[in-house]
């Protein structure tokens, strides 16, 4: 064991100076002894226009082993694309077992920002957000906490079950839909137990057209593992600053598990302010209780009785 640990970090080493090399001030050493990367990656070196940020971190286990932990930070990056990347560095992943790949994985994703910039009308939108970005910037993650999310989240660890797709995908439950001056909040949940599946659950929601066309779909999934005593979890803001992270802390505060809940917002043209943060987390408790995905005792306490005779009525279908 000893010595397989040993190869690992040589191979990591070997693997790191080599892209050092390659990659000059856009590699940057975040904390060696943690064994935290990152790199930037554009479209062109000359006039980049589509960048992102590739985090990772390079377990013991990797590369005989284990994938390295990776985060992907944009403020352009979205769902649809957001899985597209992913789903391209899964499958090098399973294409490379036991071998370093890193190499393969950033310039995976420079060939997805170039083609990226060739079918785009326009340039990425530096903000974060397509509205109501005013006085959020407290809530804008700092490079410490994102790391942190990195460490804790654990994105990859056990996201690449090789078999997943072909399990089949869960039901899907809608929750009821709140209106408020002319923006529209609905939840739609479902049980899973892989980030694997969190992806075929995403792939099956955006195939219907009105949740594609949402402003917004925010996402969170909290999943247990048996394995290591620890949470898989992850969020995404598609483009709402910080709402991620608050539906994720909703759901770490009711202690829901093995669950994906996904919230589609569609703007009406007027500015809710924090008043959207309230939507979406109200729309995500309510389905998060009446599927009784929450362990929180006064709550679950309330709602039990009509779980039970309204199971079928909680499975709506959203309209296309």
């Amino acid at each position: 064991m000893a010595d397989t640990e040993e190869e690992n970090l040589q191979s990591q080493i070997d693997e790191i100076e080599a892209l050092s090399s390659i990659y000059g001030d856009d590699w940057c050493v975040i904390d060696e002894a943690a064994r935290i990367f990152c790199i930037k990656i554009s479209d062109s070196l000359d006039h980049p226009e589509w960048t992102l940020c590739l985090q990772v971190i390079l377990p013991p286990e990797y590369p005989a082993a284990a994938p390295p932990l990776y985060q992907l930070n944009a403020p352009w990056l979205r769902g649809e694309d957001r899985l597209t990347i992913s789903n391209n560095l899964e499958e090098i992943y399973l294409q490379n077992l036991g071998e370093n790949f890193l190499y393969q994985w950033v310039e995976k994703i420079r060939e997805f920002l170039e083609e990226k910039s060739k079918t785009s009308v326009q340039a990425p939108n530096t903000k974060t957000t397509t509205e109501e970005a005013e006085g959020d910037d407290d809530e804008i993650a700092s490079s410490s906490e994102l790391l942190n999310d990195l460490l804790t989240s654990s994105v990859i660890d056990g996201a690449f079950d090789i078999l997943e797709g072909s399990k089949e995908i869960p039901s899907i439950f809608h929750g009821e839909p709140i209106s408020d001056r002319r923006s529209t909040f609905q939840a739609h949940l479902a049980p899973v137990t892989s980030p694997g599946l969190v992806k075929e659950v995403l792939n099956k929601l955006y195939e219907n057209k009105k949740i594609a066309s949402a402003t917004h779909n925010i996402y969170a999934y909290r999943i247990y593992s048996v394995k290591t005593n620890a949470f898989v979890q992850d969020c995404e803001d598609d483009g709402e600053t910080a709402a991620g992270k608050r539906l994720l802390h909703l759901m770490q505060i009711l202690d829901a598990r093995d669950v994906l809940v996904v919230v589609s917002r569609w703007y009406g043209g007027i500015l809710l302010g924090p008043d959207r943060f309230k939507h979406i987390n109200n729309c995500a408790r309510n389905i998060l209780i009446q599927q009784n995905y929450t362990n929180s005792a006064d709550e679950s306490g309330k709602h039990t009785a009509k779980n039970k005779n309204h199971t079928k009525e909680n499975k709506k279908r959203i309209e296309h």
